[in-house]
């Protein structure tokens, strides 16, 4: 059976391609305040400003390219069974070659029913328009999970994580709740490896942090997994 290898991946991957996916330390993203586009009362007030400020992201995204860390985390599948469990809303990981991938908060170039979040619907290009609708007649949204709503995937990707024998955290400070409660659900024993510039306080056993950028020192650590475990 192979070594389970969880990787929680946040916004310090995605950065590395350019892209802000969540909030800078000034509480803006791009320039907006998260609450005035990323919430339901946001929608509700304003569909058109929300719709228009995810149509400019989706377009970052399809413009930018995975970076070396997305490219070392498909590499290590050839020897491991692995399973990205991400925070950012991009198709990096996918378009990297990661096959096995959560995406807690939601990936913007799909679209959701206004009414009926489970129907769900690949977007075509960059513009999702007002008018635009489901199956059921709603207008379709960002399928992202805004602040204030529940995070359906939480509860598979703990039950990944409870069975995760190396447990790889990039770019996250933890402190995103309820992704950074993940780590909680490792098991004891298991290997547990955080990789950030700024490294969060964790109290954890088996612990191991590296310092670094992810697109430097991902590739180096996928490198020392892949020749130790041969």
């Amino acid at each position: 059976m192979k070594t389970k290898i969880v990787v929680l991946t946040g916004a310090g991957v995605s950065a590395e391609s350019g892209l802000k996916t969540f909030r800078d330390s000034d509480g803006l993203w791009e320039g907006y305040n998260v609450y005035d586009v990323a919430t339901p009362e946001a929608w509700e007030r304003n569909p058109s400003m929300v719709q228009d400020f995810y149509n400019m992201r989706r377009k970052d995204v399809l413009g930018a390219e995975p970076n070396p860390a997305h490219y070392a985390l498909r590499l290590l599948e050839d020897k491991f069974d692995v399973t990205v469990i991400t925070q950012n809303i991009d198709n990096l990981h996918e378009r990297a070659g990661s096959s096995n991938i959560i995406h807690l908060h939601g990936i913007i170039t799909k679209s959701q029913s206004d009414i009926n979040p489970k129907l769900v619907y690949d977007i075509a290009g960059w513009e999702l328009n007002m008018g635009e609708t489901c199956e059921l007649g709603s207008q379709l949204r960002p399928h992202v999970v805004w602040f204030g709503e529940s995070v359906p995937m939480i509860e598979k990707a703990a039950a990944i994580a409870s069975k995760s024998d190396i447990f790889i955290v990039i770019g996250t400070s933890l402190a995103v709740y309820p992704a950074a409660g993940l780590i909680n659900f490792v098991p004891y024993s298991s290997q547990k490896i955080i990789v950030d510039p700024n490294s969060p306080a964790v109290n954890a056993n088996n612990l191991r942090v590296i310092n670094g950028r992810a697109g430097k020192a991902v590739p180096q650590l996928v490198n020392d997994l892949l020749r130790d475990f041969e």
